[in-house]
């Protein structure tokens, strides 16, 4: 049996918040397949209640959200909080042993699934999809977190996010004061603050790579803030300062080799980034996927990841040729 004129009509009215509801998703779970998976539950969700919505009591974007929320509230309940390391332990000497943490990790969104062009794509804040307000988000109870992003991010009014949040006015406005004083406490406003342009975050990383392809370590310094922080999940190990930065760069170069070939990535709304191939045999083998905060004295963070499942979700190829083209 085929598909009605109406049911046709249903589905081209949902298509365009899709790729909000992936970040708002991604905001909620802290993983780009997740999130992934759990905007194709709403909409099969939302495709079997079609017949119950009722355009008099909701808009279509509230009916959805409620939708979203219900599912990623359920999905916290058996996969609780991707963390990174800096919220999770101390920070490490950079010369000490690595130690691989269990935990699900905090993942980064490849900016592809944020497709360009989509209606819904100006209302997505690509600023609240940066690493540092993921991880802080990761921080505060489920219903603290849908509070924020439904009321400081999405701009829902209060009854509206008491609506999605099926509860009341009061607890979304208690939530949402915890919630904001979780991130304050975190200081990522200050840093979205100093957020330079794009093309000048891009301009930043480029010149890191050029110093990375040389192994050069001191010019890798030189880019850095004084208070760089650099984590690696799945390793528990972190740490901060330029000359710690130094240190541990010197044991890469020293234990990996000084033949990296780099792929551009960006992710999380505009943060850029590379995938670094490390010489192996006749070729080259993806080792890290790397992404990048800067602000406007230079970068500030460097998240390094090393995970199968971050690879596919950028489309990275896991070796590489001798020469690329």
């Amino acid at each position: 049996m085929g598909v009605t004129a109406e049911e046709d009509g249903f589905d081209r009215q949902l298509e365009p918040f899709r790729t909000e509801l992936l970040a708002y998703c991604y905001r909620m779970l802290g993983s780009a397949h997740d999130a992934e998976d759990l905007v194709q539950d709403t909409y099969l969700r939302a495709w079997r209640a079609r017949e119950g919505y009722d355009d008099t009591r909701s808009s279509l974007r509230t009916w959805l959200y409620r939708i979203a929320t219900n599912v990623c509230l359920t999905a916290l309940e058996a996969r609780g909080r991707r963390p990174l390391p800096s919220g999770l332990v101390a920070a490490s000497d950079p010369l000490g042993p690595l130690v691989l943490g269990e935990n699900p990790w905090l993942q980064p969104l490849p900016d592809s699934l944020l497709a360009v062009g989509d209606p819904a794509g100006t209302a997505i804040d690509r600023s609240s999809l940066r690493l540092a307000f993921a991880a802080a988000l990761q921080h505060l109870s489920a219903r603290q977190r849908g509070a924020l992003i439904l009321r400081d991010v999405l701009g829902f009014s209060a009854s509206e996010a008491a609506e999605i949040l099926g509860t009341t006015t009061v607890s979304v406005n208690s939530s949402l004061q915890r919630a904001r004083t979780r991130v304050k406490e975190a200081g990522v406003g200050q840093e979205r603050l100093r957020e330079p342009s794009a093309a000048e975050q891009r301009a930043w990383v480029d010149r890191y790579m050029k110093a990375f392809e040389q192994a050069d370590v001191e010019g890798l310094k030189r880019l850095l803030t004084e208070d760089v922080i650099m984590e690696m999940p799945p390793m528990l190990n972190w740490f901060t300062g330029r000359g710690n930065y130094g240190l541990f760069m010197d044991w890469v170069f020293g234990a990996a080799g000084t033949d990296w070939q780099l792929r551009t990535v960006t992710a999380n709304g505009g943060q850029p980034g590379f995938a670094a191939y490390q010489r192996v045999g006749d070729g080259y083998r993806l080792h890290t996927l790397q992404v990048f905060t800067v602000t406007a004295e230079g970068i500030s963070r460097n998240s390094v990841f090393q995970d199968s499942e971050v690879f596919a979700a950028f489309g990275l190829p896991i070796e590489l040729d001798d020469i690329i083209s």
